[in-house]
C-alpha cells in the first residue's frame, strides 16, 4: 500500500470581531476655533500593527491621526485619532505568508470602519466630516518593501 502525500492544510482566514480599540479628540482653543473662517489643513498619519493573541487568532489595529492645523498658524482646530481593531482567525497560512496578511489583508478589511469612525468623530465634535482616501495596502507594502532593500544591501 503506497502512502499518500500529506496534503498541506487547507488556508482559513476568519473574521472574529471589529472594534473600535480608541478613539480620542481634542479641540484645544475652543470655543474660539469655532469662529474661524479659514479652512484647516488636515495632516494625516496612519500606522499598522498586529500581534498574535493565541489559537491562531491574531489582533490587528489600524490608527489615523489626523492633525488640523489654520494656515499660517500654529493653532491646532482638532486633533483626532482612532484605533480600529481587529480580531481574525488565521490557520493554514504559512508563517512567511503572515506578513502580508497583517501589512495588507487585514487593513483592507478595517479601513472602512476607520474611516467611519474618523467621520463621525470630527461630525461629533462640531467639523464637518472628515473623510480618510482609499488606501492600497499592497502598494503601500511594496513601496516599503523597496525602500528597505538598498537599507539592507548598504549595511552589508
Amino acid at each position: 500500500m503506497a502512502e499518500q502525500p500529506q496534503q498541506p492544510a487547507q488556508a482559513q482566514f476568519n473574521i472574529e470581531k471589529i472594534y473600535v480599540k480608541d478613539a480620542s479628540v481634542e479641540i484645544p482653543n475652543a470655543p474660539q476655533v469655532f469662529l474661524e473662517r479659514a479652512s484647516p489643513e488636515l495632516e494625516f498619519q496612519f500606522r499598522n500593527e498586529g500581534q498574535a493573541i493565541g489559537n491562531d487568532h491574531h489582533e490587528i489595529v489600524l490608527t489615523a491621526t489626523i492633525t488640523a492645523k489654520i494656515k499660517d498658524s500654529d493653532k491646532t482646530v482638532f486633533l483626532i485619532e482612532a484605533s480600529q481593531g481587529g480580531i481574525f482567525m488565521v490557520k493554514g497560512v504559512p508563517q512567511s505568508d503572515m506578513e502580508l496578511v497583517y501589512a495588507i489583508t487585514c487593513p483592507t478589511i478595517l479601513l472602512p470602519y476607520l474611516r467611519e469612525t474618523v467621520s463621525d468623530l470630527s461630525v461629533r465634535a462640531g467639523f464637518p466630516p472628515v473623510f480618510l482616501a482609499p488606501m492600497n495596502f499592497e502598494a503601500i507594502y511594496r513601496q516599503r518593501q523597496e525602500a528597505e532593500q538598498p537599507a539592507a544591501e548598504q549595511t552589508h
